[in-house]
């Protein structure tokens, strides 16, 4: 029997701000971790953490500490057993959930501590988290899954078809992604507070390293977009994917104007183009912009605002995000809306530890769930994997599928005690 004695909460903060790393419409911050250790009275730690940008860590370090008494005394086995009621007992506490509810800091320090047992239970079991998902009967993850205001769009029922439906060609699947690796695109060429030179510098060098699909950020002054677009396609050609994202900057209107003259780069999505919370408003802009695609989801607050963005036709790609909702099982939840509405999936991965984690989300999306690659692509930012135990590889453009046990969400004992805000020696 495996008892959770204590919870162990660090404000972990990299100083990324200075270089313009992470830099976008909206953002220019440090990015940073809220990092949770779950102690045994045995030799196994489960960890997880949830992504901030640098100030205001302290509050989600602070909510942890306030929902650690759902998790302290309590076994792996207790936990396991109620998955629904085990998360409700830290999205719903009685005394904090209105500081919510299901969205916000608590819920994200929520997902910091669901992250942490579900690590947990990836490690007893000796298996990266992706293989023990994909490799749970279909009523036990049916069961992980909180149905509550969600119901009219999954259903139960709904939620097992897929899921049986999931386990046909599901070894054939995973030898192909073993072999090939995952699809994915990067981020790294296009922040908004690189000059020129550096983004076109950087376009080139990833073509040359094999990949075929990249990320820029726009939100700035259109003129600026509209000619940082142009160098960037110019560098990778006409038939390699070029993705925007405005990071929730633009009006419904002034979204539609500016992918008019941003067209001419030929993306293939525009992510975020404007308030996460707008489901009208992306809706709107999904049908002005067409063909080219609306992507959201790294900010949305939890499975309901899933749900009524793909009710309303409003996206035509979902990017969950492993930190921003619940954990494990809330993820799980908006990757079965998906499959039902016929949407494919591409997380979000820019932050720290970001990649670790949503790679374990979208090789078991690709096995059991939504079991496509087509449209299907996470990804990958260039930043800190360094300072994880068992960080993310790539080759030609493609994730690499990881093998050891756990969530991949381990930080390095030395990178906790260099970058500790404030007392760490980069901060001093």
């Amino acid at each position: 029997m495996t008892r959770i004695v204590s919870v162990q909460v660090h404000d972990v903060r990299f100083p990324t701000a200075a270089a313009g790393d992470g830099s976008d419409a909206i953002n220019r911050g440090d990015y940073s971790a809220t990092y949770v250790r779950l102690r045994t009275d045995g030799p196994l730690v489960g960890t997880g953490f949830t992504f901030t940008n640098g100030r205001g860590n302290e509050l989600t370090c602070a909510a942890v500490r306030a929902l650690a008494q759902h998790v302290e005394g309590r076994t792996l086995d207790e936990l396991i057993a109620d998955p629904v009621g085990f998360s409700r007992s830290l999205s719903a506490d009685v005394q904090l959930r209105w500081l919510g509810p299901e969205k916000g800091v608590i819920h994200m320090a929520t997902g910091a501590l669901v992250n942490a047992v579900w690590d947990l239970r990836a490690r007893r079991a000796g298996k990266p988290l992706w293989r023990l998902l994909a490799e749970l009967p279909t009523a036990e993850l049916v069961e992980c899954v909180d149905f509550r205001h969600i119901s009219d769009a999954l259903t139960p029922g709904d939620a097992a078809a897929i899921l049986d439906k999931g386990l046909a060609g599901l070894d054939e699947r995973l030898a192909g992604i073993t072999r090939d690796g995952f699809p994915s695109y990067t981020t790294s060429v296009g922040w908004l507070g690189y000059p020129d030179d550096k983004v076109r510098s950087l376009a080139r060098s990833a073509y040359r390293d094999g990949w075929r699909a990249m990320k820029m950020k726009v939100g700035g002054d259109i003129d600026d977009d509209v000619r940082r677009a142009g160098i960037i396609r110019a560098e990778i050609g006409p038939d390699a994917l070029l993705m925007m994202d405005a990071n929730q900057v633009w009006d419904v209107d002034e979204a539609i104007a500016n992918m008019s003259r941003l067209a001419a780069a030929r993306p293939y999505w525009i992510e975020e183009p404007t308030h996460p919370d707008d489901i009208l408003g992306h809706a709107r802009i999904q049908r002005a912009v067409a063909p080219i695609l609306v992507a959201t989801g790294e900010v949305a607050a939890n499975r309901v605002i899933f749900k009524q963005l793909l009710q309303a036709e409003a996206i035509g790609v979902l990017q969950i995000d492993a930190c921003r909702v619940g954990g494990v099982p809330e993820v799980l939840a908006e990757l079965l809306l998906a499959a039902k509405f016929g949407v494919p999936v591409c997380p979000h991965a820019g932050g720290v530890g970001l990649c670790e984690l949503v790679q374990h989300l979208a090789v078991f999306d690709y096995l059991r769930v939504g079991a496509s690659l087509e449209g299907r692509m996470i990804e990958y930012v260039d930043h800190l994997h360094e300072h994880f135990t068992d960080p993310v590889r790539t080759r030609d453009g493609r994730y690499l599928v990881p093998q050891e046990p756990g969530y991949s969400s381990e930080l390095r004992d030395e990178s906790i005690a260099e970058f500790s805000f404030p007392d760490g020696p980069a901060w001093r």
